[in-house]
């Protein structure tokens, strides 16, 4: 699949499933699989900073960030999804979002502090690309989060699998340790990472466990990585 088509599929995609994705959005966020990407986020980024909400969805994480002291700017290429977002700008003066390429990202060089790309690089066609458009907009010494999905994870299975029935799909399925060679290829520098379980899995009872294994074994991973240089 050229890039042009996948980009077009991808946005009808998403858009057809945007309402879908409204419904557990929210849970995730609060007491799901996403529930400690924030904290983990905070632990490194400064609040105030200005950063960039990559595959913002409805834009419930953007106004988590914005309500912990940053200034956001969600973008999505669905236009659904950003219809949702909008809502959530009514009393956050710091938030806002724009439907947007992420290989073209409507910023300029080095505007941003920092980029949060939570499950949404593995949906484009070309992620080393993007890679290295995100390095192009965040200063030297800014930061950028990323949530790549574990090998076993569910969607994975439904948007992955058909590949290999031929069809064509929207989805690379990257593993994380791919995803951590294609961040040194960008220009990038690991600084912290975390792994978020499935359900049923206690990552305390696998502390003999190399990280390739506890990945395999993780719903999703978080890479915290840094742009080399000073601010």
């Amino acid at each position: 699949m050229d890039l042009h088509t996948w980009h077009k599929e991808s946005e009808k995609k998403w858009d057809d499933f945007a309402s879908k994705w409204v419904e557990n959005s929210q849970e995730m966020w609060e007491t799901g699989s996403r529930k400690n990407i924030i904290p983990f986020f905070s632990q490194y980024v400064p609040t105030g900073s200005k950063v960039a909400d990559i595959g913002c969805g409805d834009g419930v994480g953007s106004l988590k960030l914005a309500e912990a002291g940053y200034e956001v700017t969600g973008i999505d290429l669905s236009n659904v999804m950003i219809e949702f977002a909008m809502e959530k700008t009514v009393h956050q003066p710091k938030l806002s979002f724009i439907q947007g390429d992420f290989y073209r990202l409507p910023f300029k060089d080095e505007e941003m502090d920092a980029a949060l790309v939570i499950n949404s690089l593995e949906y484009t066609g070309e992620p080393l690309t993007v890679m290295k458009e995100i390095h192009r907009i965040i200063k030297p010494g800014g930061y950028a989060c990323f949530g790549i999905l574990g090998p076993t994870a569910e969607p994975r299975k439904k948007f992955s699998f058909q590949r290999l029935l031929g069809d064509k799909v929207i989805m690379n399925t990257m593993q994380p340790w791919e995803f951590e060679k294609i961040a040194v290829e960008s220009g990038w520098k690991a600084v912290a990472d975390t792994g978020v379980a499935k359900r049923g899995v206690d990552f305390t009872k696998l502390g003999h466990f190399s990280k390739d294994l506890k990945q395999a074994v993780s719903f999703m991973w978080l890479f915290l990585l840094q742009k080399e240089g000073n601010q």
